[in-house]
């Protein structure tokens, strides 16, 4: 009786070895399928894809000539949309000054951006037109500048009401054809830019 209970502890034992040693295979294949689908794109390629993909570039340093005064407050970044910069032939050159066309948009809704230079809300018609007193230039593009408020139209609560200078930014295009031309001929050159206003 004392032999048959050792023979059967003895298979026990010998069936709950062979029991681990097959979960413990399970539990490496599971964690090699694993690691093989992450390598070929499975369920991790995306997480991976995300850790590699590429991030936007930082926003570019201000120039310090360009900040605004002390004590402004800052409204809003509006970028445009879509713009232009209109040059006009004049003794055979582009080389004068343009006149701006340009859609904005920002967090307070649409500005149009016209000769002026002007800034005008689309939502509440307020207005203000600037003039440009520093300049940085930028290779290939129109110059970045800090504009000065000379003049306010409309109500006295619209969004542009309180502005008191304004910054044009990440200038791209826009730039003056070098091309010879005949006087008057005119040509518009798209640009990009972001416009931050600044208010009291």
């Amino acid at each position: 009786m004392s032999q048959t209970r050792r023979r059967g502890t003895t298979a026990i034992i010998a069936g709950m070895a062979v029991l681990t040693v097959a979960i413990g295979a399970f539990a490496y294949q599971a964690s090699a399928d694993s690691s093989s689908n992450t390598a070929t794109g499975g369920s991790s390629a995306g997480l991976m894809a995300a850790e590699t993909r590429p991030r936007p570039n930082p926003a570019p340093t201000v120039p310090a000539e360009l900040a605004p005064p002390a004590g402004l407050r800052r409204l809003g970044t509006f970028a445009v949309v879509k713009g232009t910069q209109t040059y006009t032939c004049a003794s055979g050159s582009f080389a004068g000054a343009s006149v701006p066309e340009a859609s904005l948009a920002g967090p307070f809704g649409r500005i149009h951006h016209f000769a002026g230079p002007s800034w005008q809300s689309v939502t509440d018609k307020s207005l203000v037109t600037a003039t440009p007193t520093v300049k940085v230039a930028v290779a290939g593009s129109i110059p970045q500048l800090l504009l000065t408020v000379t003049s306010h139209t409309g109500t006295t609560r619209g969004l542009l009401s309180r502005v008191q200078a304004i910054q044009r930014l990440n200038t791209s295009g826009g730039a003056a054809p070098t091309t010879a031309c005949t006087d008057g001929e005119t040509v518009a050159v798209p640009y990009k830019a972001n416009y931050v206003l600044w208010a009291n």
